[in-house]
């Protein structure tokens, strides 16, 4: 065989992998699609009931996070994109949700606020990249519970990222010590958003 043909053959048996290796991934991306989107949504349930004044199990199901979502949260009809947490037809709080960019790349979270629309209920992060252990700590409880029942501030920021080092005010909150870059850019994404949504609702000049 020549070599012109042993090349001619080698492009078509390169052509004919690559295209076998194509479809196989294609086809695996088709059937796993659906169950990444689903599981995405499970994830934005749960962070909204965490983030709203619920009593939460320590172990729920897709299924029970789904019938406890459509339970009692609804979008708000007049502000879309906000959702609003209601209890025989009595409003409790308003889920915010909200994104921004992170240290490394972007990250999403729900803010709940109560239906006084000055008192935080909580704060859930549920999607995130940060280095483990130290911007990633935005996950963690002891980061997140410090926003329940912080109040929003009528001038400024309504609410403050400080060092660990400060003293905290009704307004402010603690960064995560080794990451406080993380730690303002949540606060800024989440600031801007509560700032929004609060002059949509005429609760801010």
């Amino acid at each position: 065989m020549k070599i012109t043909e042993r090349t001619w053959y080698s492009v078509v048996f390169m052509f004919i992998i690559t295209g076998v290796l194509s479809t196989i991934l294609i086809i695996f991306g088709n059937t796993t699609r659906q169950r990444v989107e689903d599981n995405q949504l499970v994830a934005f349930k749960r962070a909204v009931l965490q983030a709203l004044p619920v009593d939460l199990p320590g172990s729920l199901s897709p299924d029970d996070i789904h019938q406890m979502f459509t339970a009692g949260v609804s979008e708000d009809s007049v502000h879309p994109g906000v959702l609003v947490f209601r209890r025989n037809d009595t409003v409790l709080a308003y889920a915010l949700p909200v994104e921004g960019p992170g240290f490394w790349a972007e990250i999403k979270g729900v803010v709940g606020i109560s239906s006084d629309m000055r008192t935080l209920t909580g704060l859930a992060i549920y999607e995130q990249n940060e280095t483990p252990g130290l911007g990633g700590e935005i996950t963690k409880p002891y980061f997140q519970n410090q926003f329940s029942g912080k109040r929003l501030a009528a001038d400024g920021d309504p609410i403050q990222i400080r060092p660990g080092t400060e003293i905290l005010d009704e307004h402010s909150v603690h960064a995560i010590t080794g990451a406080t870059q993380t730690s303002q850019r949540v606060g800024k994404f989440i600031n801007t958003q509560i700032a929004a949504w609060q002059r949509a609702i005429g609760s801010r000049k």
